[in-house]
């Protein structure tokens, strides 16, 4: 059975109702929306056209007896005892049983595929991943910043743990550093206390377990060519926010409560 795509998805309900698989209720409505409507009764008509010809009624035609007889005798089918000449055929010899044998076949297989449509149809999508985190990790193991993402409202917060110190007229400076290409700058950050960065579009597009977070040196105020000039002190990598990760869960909480205001 083909959908033809010219018609964009169907309302599968009508193929159903057509099938005979609808409950009372189901049909109740059905037959509503026919009267009310003339699209649903074109519908309808549409998935009679496609399905109805599956079970289409076709005359039995019953073979001469001798050609039975020949059949058999050429299959090797005729034993001793064997039933004399125009006897009764068997279920198995029966042309009418394979033949409505063949419509409920066909009819149950035209079922599976409307049923399959259906769950492929009505199959939910993936939920999109909400937060993303990074621990930003410096020389010896020692945590020194996290970050975290809220995809939805395109900002992070970067919570100071416990980083090295910075000496005065120096900014410790956030980058995105993309799988395979250049430092993004995200922003200045502090090493004494929480900080919220708005995420242009082009720095959403770039997060992701390929990419990490680095943290480096630079005079006040960042970067003075748009490229890290100063030592890098810390990296992390980036992913989806985990279930009882404190420290994610923390800084999550302080983004959430934090009013767009402070946004700047």
């Amino acid at each position: 059975m083909t959908i033809s795509s010219d018609e964009g998805i169907p309302d599968l309900r009508y193929a159903e109702y057509v099938l005979g698989v609808l409950d009372a209720q189901g049909r109740d409505q059905v037959e509503r929306e026919m009267a009310e409507s003339e699209a649903a009764a074109a519908a309808v008509e549409r998935w009679r056209r496609r399905l109805l010809p599956l079970a289409q009624e076709i005359p039995p035609e019953s073979p001469p007896a001798h050609l039975w007889q020949r059949i058999r005798g050429e299959l090797q089918l005729v034993a001793p005892g064997a039933p004399e000449q125009g006897a009764r055929p068997g279920v198995w010899e029966s042309l009418r049983f394979w033949h409505r044998f063949s419509l409920v076949t066909g009819a149950l297989l035209a079922a599976a595929c409307v049923a399959i449509v259906a769950l492929v149809l009505r199959r939910p999508a993936a939920p999109p991943i909400p937060y993303m985190a990074s621990t930003i990790t410096e020389s010896g193991g020692r945590v020194g910043w996290t970050a975290t993402m809220d995809i939805a409202k395109a900002r992070m917060i970067v919570v100071p743990a416990a980083p090295q110190g910075v000496r005065a007229g120096r900014s410790p400076e956030l980058w995105l550093i993309p799988h395979g290409g250049k430092p993004i700058a995200v922003g200045v950050i502090s090493a004494t206390s929480p900080i919220t960065i708005r995420l242009a579009p082009a720095l959403l597009a770039e997060l992701g377990p390929t990419a990490v977070l680095a943290v480096s040196v630079e005079p006040r105020g960042g970067s003075p060519t748009g490229r890290p000039t100063g030592p890098v002190i810390g990296q992390g990598s980036i992913g989806a926010a985990p279930a009882g990760n404190h420290a994610a869960d923390a800084a999550t909480a302080m983004l959430i409560s934090l009013p767009d205001s402070a946004l700047g």
